[in-house]
This record gives structure tokens, C-alpha cells and sequence, in this order.
């Protein structure tokens, strides 16, 4: 091995080691509220969250999981004043822990996660989400994640990849009805199909995909600041495993290798970003204020003073959303070998 590839990796083996030794240092931060962490099997598929005020989306998300083979939900509520904590802890197959410490300084809240991975998540398939993402996959509609993790577990696949997909309404935000009853997906049934560009992270090696409508709304001048939309939500984990930034980037980096663009083998899969629901208004208003979710930076202020007005999102080239199918004939996720024979 050249000797700049052993420097860097000597570099990301102790920097992965100081976030573990964050994690850790970071664990008193969260209260357990309701510990139901004796129910989890060793086969069980588990999901981890961090949260603040999401009644409007929370029915719904914790439904659709469920379906898709999820067996018990650990959750981190950052101070919600919505409800959200008492319904959370009412769930039989919810863990809730709690917390009024900063999301920001808890690197947006993977330092509170993390601990929790380490003590539960040891050799479990995790998914690893915001209450805002509905994950959906090659043949989503008939099988589930045990189908998905069986078929990455036969090829040795420890990670999996996919892309947050903004969905937005056709009209004004502010003009847009939905209550805790709906799914989202009805309210926001579009999104940009075509305008994304990707490269590989000099350091750790992801696919960095940006673009999508905040792209061609809010960051037409400065596009290099624009969200990263590549993530790797579920990972075979291990207890050394750690997130770096959210959920784009991971240590070791040999779990980013989860978007396969040479021979397009690897399945993957689709977040849809339900944030532009209406309260996106009243948590931008607050965000600017509370400065939890960016850092102190001109221009994410000028991003949420813009989406507290509840703008029109919409374009003639926006596209109505029908389905998986739609998303994997758009080049947005791959089935790769996962075929439907293998699916059935």
C-alpha cells in the first residue's frame, strides 16, 4: 500500500476512535424515559431516531416502518412540547430517551444515536433515519427490509446506500392541509427528477450527490453549499462503527461503498424527504432562533427565513411520484442483482 494511503488510513482508524470515545463521553446527555430495550431479539431489525416536535409526521412513520419489517424503535426526543415524547412513549415497541442538551454540539444528534448503537445495536441490521425519511427500495410494495438484509447478508454487503428525495406539494407550502391522520405523501407528491450531480468525497470516499429542488431554489448562487443527498441508512452494525456527518458518511470507509455506478450490481434505495409539510414554517422560524440544525452561516439563515414564508416549490418539470418502479427507471435507485426472482 502507497504511503499516503497508509497515513490516511492511520488518520480515519484514531479519528473513528475519537468519535467512539465522544459517544461515550456524550451518553450521560440522554434520560431514558421508557426502556423497552429487553424486548430486542437478536434477529430483530431495529430503528434509531432523534426527533423534535414531529406529531404531524409520527403515526404515519412509525406505520410505514412497521410494515416494512422494523421490530423495535429507539428514539431520542430533543425537548418536543408537541406531544411527541408522550406519544412515543406509549408505543409498545418504542425505547424513548430524552434530552434538553444541544442537537448541534451532539454533531446534530449522532453522538446521542451512537451510544445507543453501541449498546444495542451490535450485529443487527440498523436503520438509521430522520422522522421526516420514508425509506422505499426495489420491490418495496411486496417485501420487506428481512428480504432486503437477507439478500445484502448472501452477498456479504454490510451497508446499504440511498438518496433523500425532497417531495414537495404543487402550489404555496403555506397553502397545503395535512394533519397527523394523513400520510405525508399525499400532501407532497412531487420532486425534481433530473438535476443532480455527484462526485467521491476526496477523504471518505462516499458518492456525494447534491441537488433536487433546495438546490434549485435556495442555493442557485452558492450550489457547493447546497444538502448533501447521499446517505447510508442501514448497516449491518458493530459496535466500531460510527457515523461522521449525519448519515452521509461513515467509519470505516469501506461502508460507503454502497452506490455502485460501474456495473450497477448494488441494490439501493430511496429516502423521500417529507420536511416540506406545512410546520415547516413555524420550525424554520424557531430553527432561527435556536441555530440547532447549521452552523452559523449567512446564507442556511437566508435558506430558513425563505422557508418561513411557505414558498411555491413547484416547476413544469417537476414529476408526480407513483412508486418505486418510477424511481428505478429514473436512475434514483438501482435493483442491481436483486431480481425479482431473488425478491419472491
Amino acid at each position: 500500500m502507497p504511503a499516503g494511503d497508509l497515513w490516511m488510513a492511520y488518520r480515519m482508524r484514531w479519528k473513528r476512535r475519537r468519535f467512539l470515545f465522544r459517544i461515550w463521553r456524550k451518553r450521560r446527555q440522554i434520560t431514558p424515559v421508557q426502556d423497552r430495550t429487553v424486548l430486542i431479539k437478536p434477529d430483530m431489525i431495529l430503528c434509531f431516531v432523534t426527533l423534535r416536535n414531529e406529531m404531524a409526521r409520527l403515526p404515519h412513520f412509525l406505520q410505514h416502518y412497521r410494515k416494512l419489517g422494523i421490530s423495535h424503535f429507539l428514539i431520542v426526543d430533543n425537548g418536543s412540547d408537541d406531544g411527541t415524547a408522550a406519544y412515543l412513549a406509549a408505543q409498545k415497541d418504542v425505547s424513548l430517551w430524552s434530552t434538553q442538551h444541544s442537537y448541534r454540539l451532539a454533531r446534530f444528534g449522532m453522538d446521542w444515536l451512537g451510544w445507543l448503537q453501541w449498546q444495542h445495536g451490535h450485529r443487527h441490521w440498523c436503520l438509521t433515519v430522520d422522522a421526516d425519511e420514508l425509506l422505499t427500495f426495489p420491490y418495496a410494495d411486496s417485501r420487506d427490509l428481512g428480504d432486503l438484509t437477507r439478500h445484502l447478508d448472501a452477498r456479504g454487503i454490510m451497508s446499504f446506500g440511498a438518496i433523500m428525495l425532497d417531495m414537495y406539494p404543487k402550489g404555496p407550502i403555506a397553502e397545503v392541509r395535512h394533519d397527523a391522520t394523513m400520510d405525508p405523501l399525499d400532501a407532497l407528491a412531487w420532486f425534481d427528477a433530473a438535476n443532480y450531480r455527484e462526485k467521491i468525497h476526496p477523504v471518505y470516499q462516499n458518492l456525494w450527490i447534491q441537488g433536487g429542488v433546495r438546490d434549485r431554489v435556495f442555493f442557485t448562487a452558492r450550489p457547493e453549499r447546497a444538502p448533501t443527498l447521499s446517505k447510508v441508512p442501514l448497516v449491518r452494525w458493530h459496535w466500531r462503527h460510527v457515523y461522521v456527518s449525519s448519515t452521509h458518511q461513515m467509519l470505516p470507509r469501506r461502508l460507503n461503498h454502497v452506490f455502485d455506478r460501474a456495473d450497477d450490481r448494488r441494490v439501493t434505495g430511496v429516502l423521500l424527504h417529507t420536511k416540506f409539510l406545512p410546520d415547516i414554517m413555524s420550525k424554520s422560524q424557531e430553527e432561527l432562533t435556536r441555530r440547532q440544525h447549521f452552523e452559523n452561516s449567512s446564507l442556511y439563515a437566508d435558506y430558513h427565513q425563505q422557508l418561513a414564508q411557505g414558498p411555491d416549490l413547484w416547476c413544469l418539470q417537476s414529476q408526480r411520484y407513483t412508486g418505486w418502479a418510477q424511481l428505478a427507471a429514473l436512475g434514483l435507485m438501482s435493483q442491481g442483482d436483486w431480481d425479482q426472482d431473488d425478491a419472491i
